[in-house]
C-alpha cells in the first residue's frame, strides 16, 4: 500500500484527522519539541511522543514534563542492548565507516528507532508516524525509507522536508509556549551510546568553524584512565575488556570513558545529503576507534589475504546500504550473511596501548591463527622438509625408471 506523507506544515492539518492518534519521533530537542507544538496548534487531540533510549543524553523525566507542557504523552522504550546486539555488533564486523573515514552512526538508530515507532503506532491505532528531519538531514531519507521497507500503511513523513523553520524561530516560538530552556541550543546534537553527533548552527560553514569544547563530553582532556586495553572478541563480538566479561553495552560505555580520557574518537566530516551536495558534521567516537582498530587487527590474524579483499568490498557494501536508509534491503542482508560468515573465525585477544592520541596495537593472540611466531624457526623447518622432499625425490626416482622399464607396452 503506498503511504501518504508528510512534506510540509500545511499537510498536517490536510493529511490529519485531528481525532486519531500521532506517533512523533522524540529526542527532546528543538526540532521535535517544535514538532510537538505544530501538532497541538494543529489541535491534534492525541500526541505520542516515542523516545527510543539507545545511550542518549537527556533523562526521561526531563522529557517528560518538557513533551507534557507541548500537549503530548511521553512514551520511553529502552532500546540500548538490542540497538548494541543487532546494529552496533554488525557495524564493528562490517567495518562500518564512511566512505573509510569517521564511523557511522545514526545510520544505525534510524532503523531501529522506525521498527519502535511502526509497533507503538500498530498497539496505538496511530494514523501517522512524524519525524523532525530537515532536508540536509540524512535522518530524512533513512527514516522514510525504512518505514517504507516495513510496510508501514500509514501517514509518515516530516513537515520541514519542504518546510524547514530556522532553529532561533522554533526557539522563540517555544519559548512563548513556555519550553524556555531550549533558546539557547545553537547545535543540533544527536547521541547514543556509540556516538554523540553535532551539527548545523555555527557548525555549518565547513570553510570556517569552531566546535566548542563544552559540546565534547567523552574526550574531554584532563581524566584519568588506564594506559592500554585489552579486548577479547568472541565470533566478531566484543565479549571481555581487561579479562571481565561484559555485555556489548557496558563495554562499550566503559570503553567510552577510558579511551575518551586520551582524546581518542573525535571526527570531523562531510558527508552527502540526498541531493549530492554535503554537510558538516563532527562526532565523538571513543569505544567506537578501539573496537574496529582491534577487530580489524585480529581479523588480519584469521582470515587469509583474499577472504579480506572480498571482505574489503562487501563491508562498502554494507555500509552504503545503511547510509542510504536500506537496513532492512536485501541488499545489506546479503552482505551481512558473508560478512558474519568470515567473522565467525575472529575469535582472540587484542591489546591496545594509548597514547599520545593514539591507539596502537601490542598483543594479538587468535585462537586459530594464520601468522608466525618464530619467522626463523618457520623458515628452518619449511627448508628442511622441502630439502627432506626433494632428497626422497632423488632417491626414488631410479627405481621408479626402473620399475617403469619392466611394464609391457599397452599399444602391444
Amino acid at each position: 500500500m503506498t503511504s501518504r506523507r508528510v512534506r510540509c506544515v500545511r499537510d498536517i492539518g490536510q493529511l490529519l484527522d485531528r481525532s486519531r492518534p500521532v506517533v512523533t519521533l522524540y529526542s527532546g530537542g528543538l526540532d521535535s519539541s517544535y514538532l510537538l507544538k505544530l501538532l497541538r496548534d494543529f489541535e491534534i487531540r492525541h500526541v505520542i511522543a516515542l523516545a527510543v533510549d539507545i545511550g542518549g543524553d537527556d533523562g526521561t523525566e526531563l522529557l517528560a514534563e518538557r513533551a507534557r507542557r507541548l500537549g503530548a504523552e511521553l512514551v520511553v522504550v529502552d532500546a540500548r542492548h538490542e540497538f548494541a546486539a543487532r546494529f552496533v555488533a554488525p557495524a564493528i564486523q562490517a567495518q562500518a565507516r564512511y566512505l573509510g573515514g569517521h564511523p557511522i552512526s545514526s545510520s544505525l538508530s534510524r532503523p531501529l528507532i522506525a521498527e519502535k515507532a511502526v509497533r507503538i503506532a500498530l498497539d496505538r491505532d496511530a494514523q501517522a508516524i512524524l519525524h523532525s528531519a530537515h532536508p540536509t538531514q540524512n535522518t530524512l531519507r533513512r527514516i522514510n525509507t525504512s518505514l517504507e521497507l516495513l510496510d508501514f500503511a500509514g501517514v509518515f513523513g516530516t513537515p520541514y522536508e519542504l518546510t524547514p523553520v530556522p532553529r532561533p524561530i522554533e526557539a522563540a516560538e517555544l519559548a512563548h509556549a513556555g519550553v524556555a530552556e531550549l533558546t539557547g541550543r545553537a547545535i543540533s546534537l544527536d547521541a547514543n551510546l556509540w556516538c554523540r553527533e553535532f551539527e548545523s548552527g555555527t557548525i555549518d560553514d565547513p570553510e570556517r568553524f569552531a566546535i566548542p569544547d563544552e559540546l565534547y563530553t567523552w574526550t574531554r582532556a584532563g581524566q584519568r584512565a588506564a594506559d592500554s586495553v585489552t579486548v577479547t572478541f568472541d565470533a566478531g563480538i566484543p565479549v571481555e575488556l581487561d579479562g571481565r566479561a561484559l555485555d556489548l553495552v557496558g563495554l562499550i560505555e566503559q570503553l567510552n570513558s577510558i579511551a575518551g580520557a586520551h582524546g581518542l574518537g573525535r571526527y570531523v566530516g562531510l558527508e552527502h545529503v540526498a541531493t549530492g551536495e554535503k554537510v558538516l558534521e563532527a562526532r565523538e567516537m571513543p569505544a567506537a576507534h578501539i573496537l574496529l582498530h582491534g577487530y580489524a587487527a585480529l581479523l588480519s590474524a584469521t582470515a587469509d589475504a583474499e577472504t579480506i579483499r572480498e571482505k574489503l568490498h562487501q563491508d562498502q557494501l554494507w555500509v552504503r546500504e545503511a547510509v542510504e536508509g536500506r537496513w532492512f534491503g536485501r541488499l545489506r542482508g546479503a552482505a551481512q550473511q558473508f560478512i558474519s560468515a568470515v567473522s565467525a573465525e575472529v575469535t582472540g585477544t587484542v591489546q591496545l596501548r594509548l597514547r599520545g592520541g593514539r591507539a596502537e596495537v601490542s598483543s594479538i593472540r587468535a585462537a586459530r591463527p594464520l601468522y608466525i611466531r618464530d619467522r626463523e624457526a618457520w623458515e628452518y623447518n619449511v627448508t628442511r622438509r622441502g630439502s627432506a622432499a626433494l632428497e626422497l625425490e632423488a632417491d626414488t626416482t631410479p627405481m621408479l625408471q626402473k620399475a617403469g622399464a619392466h611394464q609391457p607396452d599397452p599399444r602391444s
